[in-house]
């Protein structure tokens, strides 16, 4: 029988060692049902970005790993083995199934095995994986599905948990030294419209570790998006200590955009497939600045004047709540064709950054990459500061003509952006 767990001791030395960079000496102990309570998991999420807000971002991403592994944890050992069955396990973040999730799973499975990074076991959950997803290709089931029960005793102790984690250290510079700082900040500060593109943003030390630990961690669980498009998000395992890093740095290096005035407030990655369809997803963000780069080498892109980024000259009026401005592609549309303001086209390119304001609307421009599991289009998206304090934004009068949401002064905010900050501020 387990020996009783002592909340308030667990979270002072939890946060001890998150100041330490340690928390790998407490793992064991979050992965226990008994210290991964409901309770316990919603402190560690808020001290996280408690810490975020205070700019200790090393802790806060510390802090956040435990969160991922002790809410996503396998219920397999190394080499495949069931070790606990799926209803003994926490629900998934994302407990319904797809195709192109499928498929990417057992591309990234077999890259993993093939590395040694998993267990022989795993050849049979990669035939699992592969029978599930060609019953609902059978089925013509292609967008999100729910597990049935078959499908939950196959494969539900490991879809959709943290089977691997990669590791990306920090390193001594994370921000390669050849691009401009002060010309920068002049020119996203001196155009009208806040668009700047920064190319070789990172040192190839800081690229090669960041994509090592995009295309190891199983992270991408998100997959609501149309296109095969995969999501992976902070809280769920998209964290590691050289992304932390490379979000101190930028804000360091750019202090009249970032600097202390917008703290990070959300960090995530896209994964697409070969194909997109040309701004697939056109919107703005809660948050002042963005910094989108791209991480999967240039060779992959089989179209040099595409695969990147359109950002459109308008900014999303300040009377729309987050659901109108950031998921309503028909008012979007119309709002942009009335405007006829045109857009910034920035073509694909490994290792470049654009750095924008978060009210101008903007989506992935067409893509079309090589297919193979090391050629997936990968963007990383940071986002500072929050919308409403941007001492940049341009149209505070939500002069749009066009039917808007509901909610008052703080509908510009997700509501995942707002749970987050909405829970009483207790140590």
């Amino acid at each position: 029988m387990a020996d009783p767990v002592d909340a308030a001791e667990v979270r002072d030395t939890t946060l001890r060692l998150a100041r330490l960079g340690h928390t790998d000496e407490c793992l064991d102990l979050w992965r226990r049902p008994e210290t991964a309570t409901d309770e316990n998991l919603a402190w560690l999420d808020r001290v996280a970005w408690e810490a975020m807000d205070a700019r200790d971002y090393a802790t806060a991403g510390e802090l956040g790993r435990v969160l991922a592994l002790a809410r996503w944890r396998s219920g397999a050992d190394a080499d495949g083995r069931p070790t606990t069955s799926a209803e003994s396990l926490r629900p998934l973040p994302v407990p319904h199934l797809s195709v192109a999730k499928l498929r990417h799973d057992i591309e990234q499975l077999r890259y993993l095995r093939a590395r040694g990074l998993l267990g022989e076991g795993y050849d049979l959950v990669i035939g699992r994986y592969e029978t599930v997803a060609e019953r609902l290709v059978a089925e013509g089931e292609f967008g999100q599905t729910p597990m049935a029960d078959e499908d939950r005793a196959a494969i539900g102790h490991v879809y959709n948990r943290l089977l691997h984690l990669g590791t990306a250290p920090r390193l001594d510079r994370a921000l390669a030294c050849g691009w401009d700082r002060t010309a920068v900040q002049a020119r996203y500060l001196g155009d009208g419209f806040g668009v700047v593109v920064i190319d070789d943003l990172l040192t190839p030390e800081a690229l090669d570790s960041l994509r090592a630990f995009c295309l190891e961690s199983t992270v991408w669980s998100a997959n609501r998006y149309a296109h095969g498009r995969l999501g992976a998000f902070f809280r769920d395992g998209f964290n590691c200590p050289l992304l932390l890093q490379i979000a101190e740095e930028l804000a360091e290096a750019l202090p009249e955009v970032i600097g202390h005035r917008y703290p990070l407030r959300q960090l995530w990655a896209f994964k697409n497939g070969p194909d997109l369809p040309r701004s697939g997803h056109t919107h703005a963000d809660f948050a002042a600045v963005n910094v989108n780069f791209w991480i999967t080498p240039t060779e992959a892109n089989l179209d040099p004047g595409s695969g990147g980024l359109l950002v459109h000259r308008a900014d999303a009026p300040a009377d729309w709540d987050f659901d109108t401005y950031n998921g309503r592609p028909d008012i979007i549309g119309s709002y942009l064709e009335t405007r006829q303001v045109g857009a910034v086209r920035i073509p694909y390119r490994a290792n470049r950054a654009v750095l924008f304001d978060s009210d101008l609307f903007h989506g992935t421009d067409g893509v079309r990459f090589r297919p193979g599991y090391e050629n997936r289009r990968i963007n990383i998206t940071m986002l500072y500061g929050e919308r409403a304090d941007d001492v940049h934004h341009r149209n505070p009068q939500g002069d749009s003509g066009l039917p808007t949401g509901a909610g008052g002064a703080a509908a510009w905010r997700s509501g995942a952006f707002t749970r987050a900050r909405s829970r009483p501020r207790r140590a």
